[in-house]
């Protein structure tokens, strides 16, 4: 499947009609690109403007965890945001930390926790090696987490 660069890129459009490069011939530098272009597509989706961001956004939803987003550092054409699942009593997850950015209009996981309490995200992070497979490991779980958190209802607006 070749993608259509010359589709148009228009919020709130299903990213499931994009191209996604990424899905075909992964590690590659543009599928990579893509990939970091869907997550922008869907934390959009959930926050809504991202240049707008600042602060603390909090989304809850019954049957499922408080989903928390707090900016930590913004500039002129990137804003860095920690998302996470908020637990109650245990450790937050996933906890990670994305860089926006919005001339570009990408995302990256930029960073995740450590270590996970929680069995599943433990299973996750021990099968990303390198630099580039930890990119992709963190990269591609945000956007099944992001599609998750859409499909379940949260809003952080």
């Amino acid at each position: 499947m070749s993608a259509r660069w010359d589709m148009p890129v228009i919020l709130g459009l299903d990213d499931g009609r994009l191209p996604a490069a990424w899905r075909s011939r992964p590690r590659g530098f543009a599928a990579l690109m893509s990939l970091y272009e869907s997550n922008h597509l869907r934390l959009s989706q959930l926050a809504g403007e991202l240049r707008d961001l600042e602060g603390g956004r909090r989304s809850r939803v019954d049957g499922d965890c408080d989903l928390a987003l707090s900016v930590t550092e913004r500039s002129p054409y990137t804003t860095t945001v920690e998302l996470t699942y908020l637990f109650g009593a245990l450790p937050s997850a996933p906890d990670m930390l994305l860089r926006i950015y919005h001339d570009a209009r990408l995302v990256e996981a930029h960073g995740w926790a450590q270590r996970h309490a929680h069995p599943a995200l433990q299973d996750w992070r021990s099968e990303a090696g390198p630099a580039l497979d930890q990119r992709w490991a963190r990269n591609v779980m945000l956007n099944k987490w992001l599609e998750y958190c859409l499909e379940r209802g949260h809003r952080l607006v």
